[in-house]
């Protein structure tokens, strides 16, 4: 499984979120604490800079090698700063039979779209539902589908729901989309049979706003024939995690954020904590999204729950 991270708020050196704090997503990728398997199958991020020529573009890095001997990207992040980053390390099954490639990496972001997608988790039998998920694509979005994976077929149909992709959606129509996503996937696995365990957590961001959902299918079902092959994240429940505040960084001798709700001008959603001491970070609760977007230079925060 994957590890994943998206951030909102005052302008931040990417260096303090992929490399430099104990847990950072760089070192998630081979040292998770909340998972047994390594994330080696590659990094992608995009990050948004108000300050930078044509703010609305994100800058993209991706490679499929191992972020943590990345020297470009090391290079990168002790000198950029963002107000909106989305990160993530691929995690696949360790075979023979896995696409390890750039068309591969997250996040998802089709030119010309307002919106970004990474996924945390695994779509069961995914090659036999495609043709009736494809029912549910716009063609200009079936046609941009480069690679291997289950979640970039999410991030076509998420923007196939949405009113207009090529612009910043409203809360409630990002909100309304990622819902109908998922009633559309829940409707196609029970139309092809399939109930065993398949997470889905999704991080969704915009530059305007961000999106992360801790959902899972039929949680707890798996194939009982061979117990030696059952995936770990049918046996506990993806985790998902955010931390609101004034800043991020290095405080008191260990990373945190700090200020708390009443001064928040930042968030942070995580597969997990970004620091060892996660006593300013709350779990998101299972089957629920945690949505944030800046107005007035503050988050605005709400978490719900999702059908």
């Amino acid at each position: 499984m994957c590890r994943a991270m998206i951030y909102l708020g005052r302008p931040i050196l990417i260096d303090d979120l992929l490399f430099r704090p104990d847990s950072s997503l760089i070192n998630q990728a081979y040292m998770p604490r909340m998972l047994h398997m390594l994330n080696l199958a590659g990094f992608g991020m995009m990050a948004w800079d108000k300050a930078s020529h044509d703010p609305e573009a994100p800058y993209r890095y991706s490679s499929p090698t191992l972020p943590v001997f990345d020297r470009n990207l090391k290079s990168l992040a002790r000198k950029t700063q963002a107000d909106c980053v989305l990160a993530h390390v691929r995690g696949v099954a360790y075979s023979t039979t896995v696409n390890i490639s750039d068309q591969n990496c997250h996040p998802f972001h089709f030119p010309g779209t307002k919106v970004a997608l990474a996924h945390n988790g695994d779509i069961y039998r995914i090659g036999e539902m495609k043709g009736t998920l494809r029912a549910h694509l716009k063609d200009e979005y079936a046609r941009q589908i480069a690679g291997s994976t289950d979640s970039e077929w999410l991030y076509a149909l998420l923007l196939s729901r949405l009113p207009d992709p090529r612009r910043e959606p409203a809360r409630e129509e990002l909100i309304t989309a990622v819902e109908e996503v998922i009633d559309i996937v829940r409707r196609t696995r029970r139309h092809h049979g399939v109930d065993i365990s398949s997470s889905c957590n999704l991080f969704i961001a915009t530059g305007e706003q961000i999106l992360g959902l801790r959902y899972c299918f039929d949680f707890g079902r798996f194939r009982t024939e061979s117990p030696a092959q059952v995936h770990e994240a049918n046996l506990s429940y993806l985790s998902l995690w955010f931390t609101l505040g004034r800043e991020y960084g290095f405080h008191d001798g260990e990373w945190q954020m700090v200020g708390g709700e009443a001064e928040a001008t930042s968030a942070l959603i995580a597969s997990e904590p970004l620091s060892s001491n996660t006593a300013t970070w709350l779990q998101v609760p299972e089957y629920s999204l945690v949505h944030a977007e800046t107005r007035g230079g503050r988050p605005r925060v709400q978490v719900r729950a999702v059908g």
